[in-house]
């Protein structure tokens, strides 16, 4: 662990034994979470914005965020005890993948408080990119992924993903 660093400080205060112990119990929950809320919320929002209007995408996005975190919360809570897998506490876990899930589907929807639904939809596809950037500077920062290979990755799922809602709104 590398102790002059500012995470390295606070995984050593926070009481993990190394930096992969926190990575398996608070990164790797919180990626899932955060892939997840952003990625599988995008083609509703985008439909709802397409079909319909801004309010119509934030009433879905918000309740998109609010299901799919308890949802997912309770996915990885449920899916393993942690014992096993040295992953530590399902409640803790649950709780990390669940609020990542719900911030992950939320950033993109705030943009479609903006009543113009064109202009709403550039903005959050601009939040959108800056998520997936974030998930792709997390994984090479704590999974030793290069951050190329991951933007490639997570933008392609993005843009699937996008280019799905839009068809479906249009439709």
């Amino acid at each position: 662990m590398e102790k002059s660093s500012l995470i390295g400080r606070f995984i050593h205060r926070a009481g993990f034994a190394d930096e992969r112990d926190f990575v398996l119990r608070v990164v790797q929950p919180a990626l899932v979470g955060l892939i997840d809320g952003t990625v599988s919320s995008i083609a509703p929002i985008f439909a709802a914005a397409v079909s319909s209007n801004s309010h119509t995408a934030f009433v879905v996005g918000i309740s998109l965020a609010l299901g799919a975190g308890i949802s997912m919360g309770f996915s990885e809570a449920l899916s393993d005890t942690g014992e096993q897998t040295g992953r530590g506490s399902p409640i803790v876990r649950g709780g990390i993948t669940g609020g990542m899930t719900a911030l992950g589907s939320i950033f993109h929807t705030l943009p479609f408080l903006i009543p113009n639904t064109n202009h709403a939809l550039i903005v959050a596809g601009g939040v959108v990119s800056v998520e997936l950037f974030v998930i792709a500077w997390m994984r090479e920062r704590f999974l030793e992924v290069s951050l190329r290979s991951s933007l490639i990755v997570v933008t392609l799922a993005g843009m699937i993903v996008l280019g799905i809602g839009v068809a479906v709104g249009s439709s």
